[in-house]
C-alpha cells in the first residue's frame, strides 16, 4: 500500500486551491528528489463558480462575456492543465491528486485511465453506466449515441512525474452554467450530473466517500 494524505477542503475559491496545489507539487517534487516516499496528497473541494481553460483550449469556447460572468458571480481563468474550457461550482466534486507517479508505478496515460476507472466504479454504485470515449478524456454516458453527455471532466498536469489538477465530477451541479461554454470544446455533446440522471439530490458526502474508497483500491493507496 502507498501512503497518501487526504484532505477535504470544503468550499474554496479556485485561485486559493490552485496556489495550494502549486506549493504541494513543489513539496512532493523536492521529497522525490531526496528519495523520500509517502508524500502523496489528495484534495477534495467544491469551488465557488469559475470557468477555466487549459493550455490547449480556445477562448472562443467561452460563450459569455464579462458582464454575464459578473452577473453569475463567476470568474474566467487560464490555467496550466491540459484540456479545454470547463466549469467548476457548488455541487461538483473536484479532486486534486498530487501523486508521485513513479511511486505508484504508472505512467501518465495509465494514471488518467485510473481516474476514469475510479469514476466509472463510483457511478456504478448508483446504477449509472459510465464509459470512456476514444479521443475525449473523461467519463461519459451513452458516448456513442446522439445523447452522449459528459458527467466527469479530467485535466491534469505532470511535472517530473508528479501530478496536479485532476477531475470534476458533477453530483448536484447546477448544469445551467455549462450553457455559457462549449464544454471541453464540444458543440455536439451534452453535460449531465448524478442528480439529473437519477432525478433526485444526492448525498454529497456519501458520494465523496465512494470516490475516495475507489481511489484507494485503484491506485493501492492507504490514507493517513
Amino acid at each position: 500500500m502507498i501512503a497518501c494524505r487526504f484532505e477535504n477542503l470544503g468550499i474554496r475559491p479556485y485561485r486559493e486551491v490552485w496556489q495550494l496545489q502549486e506549493e504541494t507539487l513543489e513539496t512532493v517534487k523536492q521529497a522525490k528528489l531526496r528519495g523520500e516516499t509517502g508524500n502523496n496528497r489528495l484534495f477534495f473541494v467544491e469551488h465557488e463558480p469559475v470557468f477555466t481553460v487549459g493550455k490547449s483550449g480556445k477562448d472562443s469556447n467561452m460563450l459569455a462575456d464579462a458582464t454575464v460572468l459578473a452577473a453569475k458571480h463567476a470568474e474566467f481563468l487560464h490555467v496550466d492543465r491540459g484540456g479545454d474550457v470547463t466549469y467548476h461550482g457548488l455541487g461538483q466534486l473536484v479532486g486534486y491528486p498530487i501523486f508521485n507517479l513513479e511511486e505508484l508505478h504508472v505512467g501518465v496515460k495509465a494514471y488518467v485511465d485510473g481516474i476514469e476507472e475510479i469514476i466509472i466504479r463510483t457511478l456504478a454504485e448508483y446504477g449509472i453506466k459510465g464509459e470512456r470515449l476514444a479521443g475525449a478524456t473523461g467519463v461519459w454516458l451513452d458516448p456513442h449515441s446522439p445523447r452522449a453527455r459528459k458527467i466527469c471532466a479530467i485535466g491534469v498536469k505532470c511535472s517530473r512525474s508528479v501530478t496536479m489538477h485532476g477531475f470534476a465530477l458533477n453530483i448536484n451541479t447546477n448544469l445551467s452554467y455549462f450553457n455559457l461554454i462549449n464544454p471541453c470544446g464540444f458543440t455536439d455533446k451534452g453535460v449531465t450530473s448524478i442528480q439529473k440522471e437519477l432525478g433526485k439530490e444526492i448525498d454529497f458526502s456519501q458520494a465523496c466517500g465512494l470516490v475516495k474508497s475507489h481511489f484507494a483500491s485503484v491506485f493501492g493507496l492507504e490514507f493517513v
